[in-house]
């Protein structure tokens, strides 16, 4: 990838934060870095970025993202590696698919090689609020929303890009017992499933709250028209080990986020040899898997959570119940290899890691 091309105007923090952070309990997206990234739409053009120190930020009461929900972001995490370098895993994966949420939102598109400069420039600058060991990464949060001060229902006609970032541990540090959803929807086929927006995420929130009452951590959503199929969890794509085979909802459907960190482990497993099917999943077809002891295995795939065992699946009035996590092989061969390749453990033969 190259350097990077677009300039910034600087202006860094006069007395540094990064010495009152507690390095071992991190806890996630509570601590954030020193600087932040600012870039304006206006007059039909992106204008010059800024990064400037992290602070509050100023605006109208009627900005249009707040009353309309024009509003998108990313989730990306810079690792340290053995020799002490700074690096990005796939960031060109994140650009494209904040251009196609941008699209789908009626914003305008950041250019793909601005969104990633932009997170270059930034981390040159808070290179050292990367954390130095292999559990913990620098998560970043690029968002865009619109800026409008008007109460209209209308695409706005101004837009603020930032970026900012957060020194993390791990979002699920155990397995995770997780609800498959058969009342509320995520996303519906024609809507805004497939884009990152914030809204996705405020509509998933009360049926979460929901299931968490229930003792569980995350829901797996199904589709809207029948409730027949799964399609993603709250924080992560879901994959899933049948009689050796992983299978997974296909991302042709539109109601299914495009994981990163999902793909990377279908491409990993590939070059391996695994068999791979992406297509629609029953909910029926893994409990049937689960009672005749086929299902070896389930996680989720996501920036976040990475790669997050479940332990658990709840349908109805069923709890069914996955082998111990020390006896999947192959997902924890697959978290083994994608975090040494994130920090630099293994030799990177697909290109994906970027150096800072």
């Amino acid at each position: 990838m190259p350097l990077t091309t677009y300039t910034f105007d600087v202006n860094k923090i006069h007395s540094s934060r990064i010495n009152d952070v507690d390095w071992d309990n991190l806890v996630f997206g509570k601590t954030f870095s020193d600087h932040m990234v600012v870039i304006d739409y206006y007059n039909d053009e992106w204008h010059e970025g800024r990064i400037m120190p992290f602070d509050n930020i100023s605006i109208h009461p009627a900005t249009s993202a707040i009353h309309y929900g024009q509003s998108i972001f990313e989730g990306m995490k810079a690792n340290k590696t053995i020799n002490g370098d700074v690096q990005l895993f796939r960031p060109e994966m994140n650009a494209k698919r904040f251009s196609l949420s941008a699209k789908r939102m009626c914003m305008p598109p950041l250019p793909e090689s601005l969104f990633v400069d932009s997170i270059r420039s930034l981390l040159e600058i808070d290179r050292d609020w990367v954390p130095n060991n292999s559990v913990s990464s620098l998560y970043i949060r690029p968002f865009m929303f619109a800026t409008d001060p008007l109460v209209g229902i209308k695409p706005s006609s101004t837009y603020s890009f930032m970026v900012i970032t957060s020194p993390v541990g791990a979002y699920y540090p155990h397995p995770v017992r997780v609800k498959i959803e058969e009342n509320f929807t995520r996303a519906a086929k024609g809507g805004v499933g497939r884009a990152k927006a914030a809204g996705n995420y405020a509509a998933a929130l009360y049926p979460s709250k929901l299931a968490q009452e229930e003792g569980f951590h995350q829901l797996l959503w199904t589709d809207s028209n029948e409730h027949k199929y799964i399609e993603e969890s709250g924080t992560m794509n879901v994959i899933f080990q049948i009689d050796g085979k992983l299978v997974t909802p296909s991302e042709d459907m539109d109601t299914i986020l495009r994981g990163i960190t999902k793909r990377s482990v279908l491409e990993i497993a590939k070059s391996w040899g695994v068999e791979v099917e992406e297509r629609p999943v029953l909910i029926s077809e893994i409990i049937d898997a689960s009672k005749s002891g086929k299902l070896e295995d389930a996680f989720g795939a996501g920036t976040a959570a990475t790669l997050t065992h479940i332990g658990e699946i709840g349908y109805r009035d069923e709890l069914f119940v996955l082998p111990e996590v020390k006896t999947r092989k192959l997902s924890n061969k697959l978290k083994a290899h994608l975090n040494n390749l994130k920090f630099g453990k293994v030799e990177d033969t697909f290109g994906w890691c970027h150096k800072i």
